[in-house]
């Protein structure tokens, strides 16, 4: 037994040894040694909690910061009414946030044809010859405009689910005039209209819930043919000048001011009270248009929507409301075609005068 227990101790002796001898064999250099106080910070402590608003990512901080940014809005100052972003346009490989893509082969093609003022074209890499692609790619060269090569999933990004084909244009937002700086243009006694230098009368082209933009882009292009000082248009519930709208123009919106009105009833107050005749085109009026005597004068011709005509604030607005003499069946005429046929009896009226 005494010799079992002295053979239990020497191996729990050489236990002990081979414990040391593992130790003394290990991958280390000497004896390890303490940390020499490199480990304090470790255990010092961080201070007190923040407020939940002051602690990044917490739901209370990202309340704040947007409650913050709220406020800076509010505090900006406001544009001026009818004033739109001045986006510049696309830069670099990517367009602007405000940027209108134009998408598809044809459509790309016919816009750099019309004058669209672009910025970027971007083509597909990898593409088989078309003409189309050779003529976009002279066309943009020619007027400035940036080419990318850009590969497919990049376009199929950009574009979400519209059909590009390889082939995409970016167009700034249009910048619109002030109603204020086309009153300037056409306010009677300031030596008639700025068109220039004519003394004739002023004339606006007022569009009330136009929602077609190629409507819109032929009453721009008639305006400018018969000798109108602009066009003013609501913000809401209309067409803009998109592409489309000034491919229709056929250039004329480089060359007339389109101004947008926050609320069009006022903005037509406000131009009655300087001194304009406002005339509304109605359906169902008693007056002929070769019964409007006012034609000579500073007016501002009004054109309602293409199913409902003119809304009622705008129609009790106008000083006088026209309609068209028509024979035949056919009830009324798009916005495009019965704003060019009004503008064109002005036009000969003043002529006349």
């Amino acid at each position: 037994m005494a010799g079992g227990g002295r053979r239990g101790g020497g191996g729990i002796a050489r236990g002990g040894q081979g414990g040391r001898a593992g130790k003394a064999g290990s991958h280390r250099k000497g004896a390890a040694g303490g940390s020499g106080g490199q480990g304090r910070r470790a255990l010092e402590g961080r201070g007190a909690t923040p407020p939940a608003h002051l602690r990044p990512g917490h739901p209370a901080q990202r309340r704040a910061a947007s409650a913050a940014k709220a406020a800076t809005d509010r505090d900006r100052p406001a544009p001026r009414d009818g004033e739109g972003p001045r986006g510049a346009g696309a830069r670099g490989r990517r367009g602007g946030e405000d940027d209108e893509l134009v998408v598809g082969r044809n459509a790309v093609v016919e816009a750099l044809r019309a004058g669209v003022p672009a910025t970027t074209l971007f083509v597909a890499a990898g593409l088989d010859f078309d003409e189309r692609l050779d003529e976009a790619r002279r066309l943009a060269t020619r007027r400035g405009i940036s080419v990318v090569d850009s590969a497919r999933p990049d376009l199929d990004r950009l574009c979400g689910t519209a059909p590009h084909q390889g082939l995409v244009l970016a167009v700034p937002p249009y910048r619109y005039a002030h109603p204020d700086d086309l009153l300037e243009r056409v306010r009677p006694g300031a030596g008639g209209s700025a068109r220039s230098g004519s003394t004739a009368a002023g004339l606006v082209v007022a569009l009330d819930g136009v929602t077609d933009p190629r409507n819109l882009g032929a009453v721009v292009r008639s305006a400018a043919a018969f000798g109108a000082d602009g066009v003013l248009l609501p913000e809401r519930r209309a067409a803009g000048m998109t592409a489309s709208a000034w491919k229709t123009s056929a250039g004329a919106a480089a060359r007339l001011p389109v101004a947008r009105a926050t609320n069009l009833t006022r903005t037509l107050t406000a131009y009655a009270e300087a001194g304009l005749f406002l005339v509304g085109l109605a359906a169902d009026a008693a007056l002929s248009l070769d019964e409007l005597a006012m034609a000579t004068d500073p007016l501002v011709l009004v054109v309602g929507s293409e199913g409902r005509g003119l809304s009622r604030l705008v129609e009790q607005r106008c000083d006088v409301t026209v309609r068209i003499p028509m024979v035949g069946a056919v009830e009324s005429l798009n916005a495009g075609v019965a704003a060019a046929v009004a503008l064109a009896e002005i036009a000969r009226r003043r002529r006349g005068a």
